[in-house]
């Protein structure tokens, strides 16, 4: 069972050998990378190429781990009891199982995706150390333990914007997504558009290449952000030729709203026009 990228994902070496060493060490794949390279796609992609169900979890800041086990619900069973509801004899009723525990007691293994994890408090990763390491927890409510039949495939995405405790890193194995080179990133643009015209995706790559190396920029653009730009500019049938006249330092590129998502970026470029002129 080896991953090697899918007809919809171009998967650098670095990134399958980091893929299947997690496979095979039984450990969650922590991802780490600039938003917009294919993090999330990825477990979507390492399922359909494994063949195997995905199920996900996107973390918010509200987020809490118990709720990735399961969630017992005291309020719904103190109403029923009210109401003289039979099902409080059975506390099952009020327990609602997290993602965790459905990759668990899956009668196959699956891949479980825990998205942007870094976006919940600090101590959210520590707490879920042993369920992660020893793919188990106890349930108090219906005083059971509840074990994983099949190990799931756990991968990890973050975008840095909190440092992970070093108890959570040393279990997982990690790889950063570093922004595809132009060879790789023409690949991936020839994959969303295999019938575009070279010319036009190669001066769409020079644009977004001369943008994300101007110096100050604060929010480079991302992978996603040139596949929808070149969406764009199919659709409103922008020509190679009117991309090789942008200059940077005379006007924006058009729909340049899907490739600058700053306020201060759109201020540097004005500032830069501004000095060009004089």
């Amino acid at each position: 069972m080896k991953f090697e990228g899918t007809e919809n994902y171009i998967s650098t070496r670095d990134l399958t050998m980091a893929v299947n060493a997690a496979i095979t060490l039984q450990k969650p794949l922590l991802v780490k990378g600039e938003p917009g390279t294919g993090k999330t796609m990825l477990a979507f992609e390492v399922a359909k190429a494994l063949d195997k169900k995905i199920l996900t979890w996107h973390i918010k800041s509200s987020t809490e781990a118990q709720q990735g086990l399961y969630e017992y619900d005291a309020v719904a069973r103190l109403r029923d009891s009210q109401l003289g509801d039979d099902r409080i004899n059975d506390i099952s009723h009020y327990i609602k199982k997290g993602k965790l525990w459905e990759a668990f007691e899956s009668a196959e293994q699956v891949v479980l995706l825990i998205d942007e994890i870094d976006k919940a408090d600090i101590e959210f990763p520590n707490d879920l150390l042993l369920e992660l390491d020893r793919m188990q927890f106890y349930c108090y409510e219906l005083r059971k333990e509840v074990n994983a039949r099949y190990r799931p495939i756990v991968i990890i995405t973050s975008n840095n914007e909190k440092e992970l405790p070093d108890a959570f890193l040393r279990r997982c194995f990690f790889h950063y997504i570093s922004f595809p080179d132009r060879d790789t990133l023409k690949q991936i643009v020839n994959v969303h558009y295999p019938k575009l015209e070279e010319k036009l995706i190669d001066k769409a790559m020079k644009v977004f290449y001369t943008l994300r190396d101007i110096d100050g920029i604060k929010k480079k653009p991302s992978t996603s952000e040139l596949l929808d730009w070149i969406k764009l500019l199919t659709v409103g049938k922008i020509t190679a030729d009117e991309l090789d006249e942008v200059d940077f330092t005379e006007k924006l590129p058009p729909y340049s709203g899907s490739l600058l998502k700053s306020e201060q970026d759109h201020e540097l470029l004005e500032y830069l026009k501004y000095r060009v002129r004089r």
